[in-house]
């Protein structure tokens, strides 16, 4: 097996080919085979010999290194598919259907148009579907796309300051809970904890794993302590630097965990 990483759009999701015999060099266009048909992509990274193992045999197949009349095809496909966005909307609201599209894509063998878009309730597009299958004769997937999957596709600013994650480098989207917000003793304001996607922020899966270490043995917020300058109750935590303020006889003194008093 020689398996390359093939990315469909910038910054996308990386998907995995057998290249078998070819020698591909980074960042060349190519012809791969999906479940979906052919899709003409980038090749981002070539996996080594030692990891390879982890891959299924039954891996999907780089067909060729494309060439200049596949390119021109891609550009053709490239221009059809904000044609049908364009459709799509229209006919859309002719139906009085609500939904926001966010972007369209042909394979590259023109097999399937693959249309995403956003509402905030279910949408019964069958009548849809057929009108565009009338006018593109291919098959047509519509597909309703989470907030998540909306803001990776359209981007934006994170509180950051930084463009977003699941838009810049973010591969795949781990799940993220308020486990992880509790973990790193964060106020569970909504404002504060949430992205512009308005679920939790990706980044709090980052050092989650960290914070779980560093808070083994730490005391809990509001916990009688026995120390050696007598009994008190916990008042903050600083858990990467696993140290903690107990409040004694009307004062606040540092401890780091294990250690005398600081």
């Amino acid at each position: 097996m020689n398996i390359y990483g093939v990315t469909f759009r910038d910054k996308g999701k990386v998907y995995y080919f057998n290249g078998h015999d070819l020698k591909i060099p980074m960042n060349v266009t190519v012809i791969v085979e999906t479940e979906k048909g052919l899709q003409f992509g980038k090749v981002v990274n070539r996996v080594d010999e030692t990891h390879i193992k982890s891959f299924k045999e039954n891996i999907k197949n780089i067909i060729r290194i494309s060439t200049k009349k596949d390119y021109e095809q891609y550009l053709i496909n490239l221009k059809d598919s904000n044609s049908a966005l364009k459709n799509a909307k229209k006919l859309a609201n002719e139906l009085n259907l609500k939904m926001n599209f966010i972007d369209s894509e042909f394979t590259f063998d023109r097999q399937q148009l693959l249309l995403n878009f956003y509402a905030d309730e279910r949408v019964d597009f069958r009548e849809l579907a057929k009108k565009l299958a009338g006018i593109y004769r291919t098959r047509i997937e519509l597909r309703q796309v989470g907030a998540r999957d909306k803001a990776e596709q359209i981007g934006g600013i994170g509180p950051c300051g930084r463009e977003l994650c699941c838009s810049s480098f973010l591969n795949h989207l781990e799940s993220v809970s308020m486990n992880m917000a509790k973990n790193q003793n964060l106020a569970l304001n909504p404002s504060k904890i949430n992205g512009c996607c308005g679920r939790l922020l990706c980044c709090l899966a980052y050092e989650d794993e960290e914070y779980q270490k560093c808070q083994i043995g730490m005391p809990n917020l509001g916990q009688k302590m026995n120390t050696p300058l007598g009994e008190g109750v916990v008042t903050s935590i600083d858990i990467l630097n696993r140290k903690y303020k107990v409040f004694i006889n009307n004062e606040y003194k540092e401890f780091y965990l294990d250690e005398k008093n600081t």
